[in-house]
């Protein structure tokens, strides 16, 4: 007996993720239905699309208003009967720690990596995970380094070049973690290049070694 495949309706299924460009809470995907219960759950508003209309959340929403409308409208979505992927950061249910663990489980592993590390590639994919110019560890913390430097100046309303030294130092501090993962960097292109054995000088043959020795000359 020939089985064939069931028809999935793909456009049934809706997405709630946050776009990374426009920082706006997105749904999409789905049915007339699952528009109605993402606007009276979510608050969601439509908007035309290039592809056709879509969902979001209105403008300058607190983050913690966006994960709460999300995760609202995710399970009423669930509860009639719609698939939906939500994306776990605008989860509320998610447990408070998670991204922290997963964080320090990600540089507990880095540092096992590089313990057990056997050969010179194994070892720059390690620091290129610290250093790699986007998503690197340095480049990263050196991101935080700098909002908060920023945010901080903000705050004691001290102009560029004004702030109080503890302030102040973070900038230099921004600056030594850029040098710091060039360093970093510069490494793992040494570490990633072939191995190449030492040039030795070729040893003399017999022949010259008899025609330089002085016993032989005096013969």
């Amino acid at each position: 007996m020939n089985q064939t495949e069931p028809d999935f309706w793909v456009l049934e299924y809706v997405t709630i993720t946050k776009d990374p460009r426009t920082g706006l809470v997105v749904a999409i995907g789905g049915t007339e239905q699952a528009a109605d219960v993402l606007q009276r759950t979510g608050g969601f508003l439509t908007s035309p699309g290039p592809r056709g209309d879509y969902h979001r959340l209105p403008h300058g929403l607190p983050i913690e208003q966006q994960r709460l409308k999300a995760t609202t409208a995710s399970h009423a979505l669930l509860a009639a009967g719609h698939s939906v992927h939500l994306d776990p950061a605008l989860n509320m249910l998610a447990a408070p720690d998670g991204d922290r663990d997963a964080a320090l489980r990600y540089v507990t592993q880095l540092a096992e990596r590089a313990s057990a590390a056997e050969t010179s590639s194994e070892m720059a994919e390690v620091l290129t995970e610290v250093a790699a110019p986007v998503h690197g560890l340095l480049p990263l913390t050196r991101e935080v380094i700098v909002r908060a430097w920023i945010a901080a100046s903000d705050l004691h309303g001290a102009a560029p070049g004004e702030e109080p030294e503890p302030i102040a130092r973070l900038g230099s501090t921004a600056n030594s973690l850029s040098e710091a993962a060039r360093v970093i960097l510069h490494a793992r292109n040494h570490a990633a290049r072939p191995a190449q054995r030492p040039v030795t000088a070729p040893a003399p043959t017999p022949a010259a070694g008899r025609a330089q020795s002085p016993v032989s000359r005096r013969r």
